[in-house]
């Protein structure tokens, strides 16, 4: 690969009599970096010992060649440019990366550091050029880059594979959902019927078995619901937008007391609690913290709950704490997990969704959520659901 520039004829570059040249010819030779000086014409009229390493010529080979012979074709006129730009002085200094190509034929990434060199009377002379490998660190930077990609694709080709995933758990449990409702109809309906047109005619023990069926049927019902919920949780997309939390908070509050007009309840929410989130989703979570919290207050005393909120370095914590019956500790592990109740059917317990259902929501906002909580002495949940530029973007999928 060769060049042909018209060169001009070049000045003394330095005067090796004078001290000062004779210190610069020292600290060139001697130093740990490779350095070149190079005439107006592009030419190579002294290198240093670093400076052949790098390349692999010996100075013999590289003095009087242009720089243009070594340089890597694709960044020919690159270095054109950069010449002109310093030969003509529309830059003082050049400080940027370049490709040549080493003896071996390998590509030489390097770093370079060029200066303009005045003589006495203030005219260009010569440049100075600093030369730093950094083959190692751009292989480096292109195998992240190379890793990067596939790690792309690869999130990519899982996106797709989530998102296909929760269509069809959506279709499945909606598929399920209509299968099984027709027939706890049914069954509902024919034994509300034999109660009605026959309850007088059967005795005590047939009353109590009609009774059975129809509370089991509901709660099969309620079950069925409650997997809807999740899967809802588990799979819908976020819309994330501001909730107002606060005003959310009084809305599921108003529905619970709309459901038990003659239950004494105070739901006492702070104001101004903002998020940003999935509003539908939300007031889910809030219905199945107030909602437990309003089962499992104690027996024939005042529904009392609170809600906070307060900025912490992670987002907005919301806690809500009520005076139910609490629970021990030991079984927190369990709290979350689908099916799990720490109370039976006859003090209130539900199907034993509604605290994963929370969980789910809230983990799908990239926040957590806790317990705490003695037996007689009430609960408190938190909640940290993370600033908007951490919290949800509408592509999460449930872990």
């Amino acid at each position: 690969m060769s060049a042909t520039i018209p060169v001009p004829a070049a000045p003394p570059l330095h005067d090796p009599e004078r001290d000062d040249g004779r210190l610069f010819r020292l600290a060139m030779a001697s130093s740990g970096i490779g350095m070149a000086i190079v005439d107006l014409g592009g030419h190579w009229r002294e290198v240093n010992p670093a400076f052949e390493k790098i390349f692999g010529y010996s100075a013999d080979e590289l003095v009087g060649h242009h720089v243009l012979e070594f340089t890597h074709p694709e960044d020919l006129e690159l270095s054109r440019g950069y010449m002109s730009s310093l030969v003509e002085g529309r830059i003082p200094v050049l400080d940027a990366p370049k490709r040549y190509l080493r003896r071996d034929g390998s590509v030489l990434w390097a770093h370079l550091n060029v200066a303009m060199v005045h003589d006495e009377a203030g005219r260009r002379a010569y440049m100075i050029a600093q030369v730093r490998d950094i083959s190692a660190q751009k292989q480096a930077e292109q195998a992240l880059q190379a890793l990067n990609r596939r790690l792309e694709r690869r999130a990519a080709d899982r996106t797709a594979e989530l998102l296909e995933a929760n269509q069809q758990l959506r279709q499945f449990a909606y598929g399920v959902s209509h299968d099984l409702r027709g027939p706890l109809r049914a069954i509902d309906g024919f034994a509300a019927q034999l109660e009605r047109h026959s309850g007088a005619a059967l005795d005590d023990t047939a009353r109590d078995y009609l009774h059975r069926i129809r509370d089991n049927a509901g709660r099969m019902s309620g079950l069925i619901d409650g997997l809807l919920e999740l899967s809802r949780a588990t799979s819908a997309e976020l819309k994330p937008q501001d909730v107002d939390l606060s005003l959310l908070a009084e809305w599921v509050g108003a529905e619970l007391q709309d459901a038990e007009p003659d239950r004494q309840a105070r739901i006492d929410v702070q104001q101004d609690l903002h998020v940003h989130g999935d509003e539908r989703l939300l007031k889910s979570l809030l219905a199945q913290l107030l909602g437990n919290a309003w089962k499992f207050s104690v027996a024939g005393e005042p529904v009392a709950v609170e809600v906070r909120g307060a900025r912490v370095p992670e987002g907005m914590q919301l806690s809500i704490r009520d005076r139910g019956r609490g629970f021990d500790m030991a079984y927190a592990d369990k709290l979350f997990e689908p099916f799990q109740r720490l109370h039976g059917q006859a003090e209130g317990g539900g199907s034993g969704l509604g605290l994963a259902i929370a969980q789910r929501i809230v983990l799908r906002h990239r926040g957590r959520i806790w317990a705490e909580s003695a037996p007689g002495a009430g609960s408190a949940f938190h909640i940290i659901l993370p600033h908007p530029a951490d919290g949800p973007t509408g592509n999460e999928d449930a872990p």
